[in-house]
């Protein structure tokens, strides 16, 4: 499903950024995809997926 129409941006392409380039802020996000550059109106359904797949990853606990 495209999220952003005007760049193209799936859905997929937000959960791998999420899951292979550790992203983890809207701002790291559109440093990597150009998620809201022109009209905006996808910020908010990249935000929303964005968080469900970081509440998807394992919980790391610090260990030293």
């Amino acid at each position: 499903m495209y999220v952003c129409l005007c760049n193209a941006v799936s859905d997929k392409t937000i959960r791998n950024a999420v899951h292979q380039q550790h992203v983890r802020s809207i701002r790291e996000l559109r440093n990597l995809i150009p998620v809201g550059n022109d009209c905006g109106k996808c910020i908010r359904q990249a935000r929303e997926i964005m968080d469900k797949e970081i509440a998807l990853l394992p919980q790391i606990n610090n260990v030293a």
